[in-house]
Parts: C-alpha cells; sequence; structure tokens
C-alpha cells in the first residue's frame, strides 16, 4: 500500500522489450535503499524491483499494465515519480493508494496563479469511474484533492514544493496521466452498480 507522497524522481535511462513486456532501468536517489522483490509506485503504478546495480534498478512492466497506463509512452530520460510502499508504522500524510492505476487521463488546461499552479484533466467516465468534490484523486501517484468535479473531469490546485518535487513541472496540455480514483468511492460505487453480466 502507499500513500500518494511522492519521495523522489528517477529517471528511464534504459528500455528493454521482451516479448509483450517491457524492462525499465531506472537512476533514481533511492536506488542503493531498494532490494530485489521490492515494490515500488512509479507513476502511481506498482511495480517490482527485478534488479539493483550502481545507481540504477529495473522492473517489468507486462502488456496489461502498459495498455491500461502512460509507461507505453516513456522514453529514456522521462523523469518518474516514486514512492515506496508505506511501512506498518509509517505516518499516513496522502490517502489509501494501492498502485493499481485505473485509467489514463489527460491534462487539458494548465493555469499559474500567482506562484500555484491549477490543473485541468478528463478522462472517460463511460469505465465508471468518479471523482468527489474535494474528494482524493491519486495523478501519476500523487496523492492530491479534487474540486470543479464533473462527469469526466476534475481539477486540482499545485503548490510550488509538489511541483518542482513531482514531476508535474513536465506536463504539458495533452499528455496523458495515471490516474487512480479514491477507493472508498470504488467501493461504494461496486455496491451500488453491482457487477455487469
Amino acid at each position: 500500500m502507499f500513500t500518494g507522497i511522492i519521495e523522489t524522481l528517477g529517471t528511464v535511462t534504459g528500455i528493454t522489450k521482451n516479448g509483450s513486456n517491457v524492462q525499465f532501468d531506472i537512476a533514481s536517489a533511492i536506488t542503493s535503499e531498494l532490494k530485489v522483490d521490492q515494490s515500488v509506485a512509479h507513476n502511481g503504478v506498482c511495480l517490482t524491483v527485478v534488479a539493483v546495480e550502481g545507481d540504477c534498478y529495473s522492473v517489468t512492466a507486462i502488456d496489461e499494465t502498459l495498455k491500461k497506463t502512460n509507461l507505453k509512452s516513456w522514453a529514456t530520460g522521462k523523469k518518474v515519480n516514486l514512492e515506496r510502499c508505506m511501512p506498518a508504522n509509517g505516518r499516513f500524510d496522502g490517502h489509501i493508494v494501492q498502485g493499481h492505476v485505473d485509467q489514463v487521463g489527460k491534462v487539458e488546461r494548465i493555469v499559474e496563479q500567482d506562484g500555484s499552479w491549477l490543473f485541468d484533466f478528463s478522462y472517460d467516465p463511460n469505465t465508471g469511474n468518479v471523482t468527489v468534490e474535494k474528494g482524493s484523486i491519486t495523478i501519476n501517484g500523487t496523492s492530491l484533492t479534487c474540486f470543479n468535479s464533473k462527469n469526466g473531469t476534475f481539477t486540482v490546485a499545485i503548490i510550488p514544493y509538489t511541483y518542482e518535487h513531482t514531476n508535474f513541472h513536465e506536463l504539458a496540455v495533452g499528455d496523458e496521466v495515471n490516474l487512480e480514483f479514491d477507493i472508498i468511492g470504488k467501493y461504494i460505487q461496486r455496491i451500488i452498480r453491482g457487477y455487469a453480466d
């Protein structure tokens, strides 16, 4: 389990295709603290460390993950938000984040407001995912509060610290982001709607 509080940025240094899977090599400030089999969220996607060498480590994404996330568009030099799993005795600073991306969204508008930024996002509402006004949303692994919550759109406000210490400073209009909707909202939605036949 994660909290959506980004620890550091990593940089994609290598991409290797193995059948339908892709191995990503990542350089980061926390590499020396990682070990094989450890789970790390990459832009909100929980991936398992499969190798550690020097200041780089490797993770593998399967075809299903590539299809449902923005990992399919990663290139070398890409900055990635990183978060290790929350320790059992850790402080819960964000919200419950599973590292299971529900769908991708798109940056529709970025507005600077005297030192902070407003980001408008859209997503396909036909998947059944919803946001709640002043509720939690995870964008590229970052725990945020959404507002202007409508069917298929919402807004978040980004403070300077978050802007600089996550990959929000690299986002541009039209970019895809990974969205994980609030787990409590998803359970309520499932109870109300039931299962499709």
